[in-house]
């Protein structure tokens, strides 16, 4: 895309500016955390003002919904998880998921697809930071459905997650027309970073609504699943760095707490162990898609509610559970794989302090994790959260970037459709480079990426 001038200023809304206030009220009493007051930047690409970031901090979009793919078809919207598989110097691969319930047939080459009259998948974006251009987008798995989050692999690949789980020939109606499923859903497809997708579903990963995947270093493959309720699982792998080997699925279970939804104070820490689960593609079950959950619970596994984002630290994993908490506001959790201990690292006691945690990961240097937010509010943001959070965790929580998107329609080069106020459209797909100076993260609509750098 080529930079092009403002048709119009755009001035920030009342409903912004209220917001505004209100981030500011629940920052104090507060040690400084973060980088300072936010306020509207220009994007580097387009000129116009789609973040409000703190001073210091620049960034620039690419990757936007119906752009032109290079292997066939147009960038579909929804971008959601993302992550990078694969740096040469200044050029990064991207791997990222876009969320589609949708028949209409895909996109991308048909040795990528799955279900041939699926859309969702992934779109591989190879960005060099240097120059500040995108220099391929390509389809690299369709035929896919709700690909929501996922997670790279120490190998150099993506795994895509389905969100969704519906039976081979499953059909009904959308939108008021027809459709109808040759395939089963809800499993974890790799993409690597060249060339496409084999399209196999990695059945041994299990059959749920899948969020985010994630390889620690020893091989073991951690899995969320976004539901209500939700368990918390691992793949002990049958041959390490070779998933379609399969291996044994298991769901974790607090030994003293069965129930994690509620009821629990921050930095609360848990002994935990796994339970098999023993038929993982059986998805689908007697109630049309608790299959797995219902099998992990009756061997014990403890439950969760709508669990998100997934990154790996030093000994540490760390995963959201969206509505979790006594005020449903969202739950950070801390896996200490060496101890098999878990600890409610911090519990939002409310919206006004920080909602719905979706996507997270941390920076290299491990003292900041980077949370997006996907909630009901008319703004949304990234928060960073330091690690030194006090009792409560929530004492280095500050706001980072703030979603200003609001198009008049034409503002875009070559996109001149894309109008609305998006500043309620959440964030996802967060990542650092690994030097640690760039953050990438999409906005989920109308859906585009952005490389966000400054002091971090």
């Amino acid at each position: 895309m080529q930079r092009r001038p403002l048709l119009q200023a755009l001035a920030l809304s009342p409903l912004a500016s209220a917001f505004s206030t209100s981030a500011q009220r629940r920052q104090q009493g507060r040690p400084s955390a973060g980088y300072g007051p936010l306020r509207p930047v220009a994007d580097e690409a387009t000129g116009l003002p789609l973040l409000m970031l703190p001073a210091g901090f620049r960034y620039r979009s690419f990757g936007w919904a119906g752009e032109a793919l290079a292997n066939g078809g147009t960038v579909p919207g929804a971008a959601d998880g993302m992550g990078i598989v694969k740096q040469q110097g200044e050029v990064f691969t991207l791997v990222r998921n876009h969320e589609i319930f949708g028949t209409a047939g895909g996109f991308g080459p048909a040795g990528s697809h799955y279900d041939v009259g699926c859309d969702g998948g992934t779109v591989t974006l190879r960005y060099d930071r240097a120059a500040g251009q995108l220099l391929e987008q390509r389809g690299s798995l369709s035929g896919t459905l709700v690909n929501c989050a996922g997670g790279t692999t120490p190998w150099g690949s993506w795994l895509s997650c389905e969100e969704i789980v519906t039976p081979a020939g499953h059909s009904g109606q959308m939108r008021g027309k027809p459709f109808k499923l040759e395939k089963p859903h809800g499993f974890v497809f790799e993409v690597p970073a060249d060339g496409v997708s084999n399209a196999r579903a990695l059945a041994a990963l299990g059959q749920f609504k899948h969020e985010a995947a994630l390889v620690d270093a020893d091989g073991t493959v951690y899995l969320t699943e976004d539901a209500q309720p939700a368990g918390f699982y691992r793949l002990l792998p049958a041959r390490k760095g070779d998933l379609a080997a399969g291996g044994r699925l298991q769901m974790l279970r607090a030994r003293k707490a069965s129930d994690l939804r509620t009821g629990l104070k921050a930095r609360q820490q848990l002994d935990v162990d796994w339970v098999d689960i023993e038929h993982p593609a059986d998805g689908v079950g007697d109630n049309g898609h608790n299959g797995v959950l219902n099998q992990g619970r009756a061997r014990g596994g403890s439950l969760f509610t709508r669990l998100e984002g997934l990154h790996a630290g030093r000994d540490e994993i760390f995963f959201t559970s969206t509505d979790g908490g006594d005020a449903k506001a969202g739950q950070v959790w801390r896996f200490i794989p060496s101890q098999q201990q878990l600890e409610l690292f911090a519990e939002s006691p409310g919206a006004s302090v920080f909602d719905y945690p979706d996507n997270l990961c941390l920076h290299p240097r491990n003292d900041l994790i980077v949370i997006c937010e996907d909630s009901k509010q008319p703004v949304q943001r990234l928060y960073g959260l330091r690690r030194d959070g006090g009792h409560d965790g929530l004492a280095g929580l500050f706001e980072l970037v703030r979603n200003n998107v609001q198009l008049a329609g034409g503002e875009v080069e070559k996109l001149p459709a894309l109008k609305g106020d998006f500043r309620g459209a959440e964030w996802a797909g967060t990542c650092f480079s690994a030097d640690g100076k760039t953050l990438f993260a999409n906005v989920y609509r109308p859906g585009f990426t952005v490389a966000i750098s400054g002091p971090f």
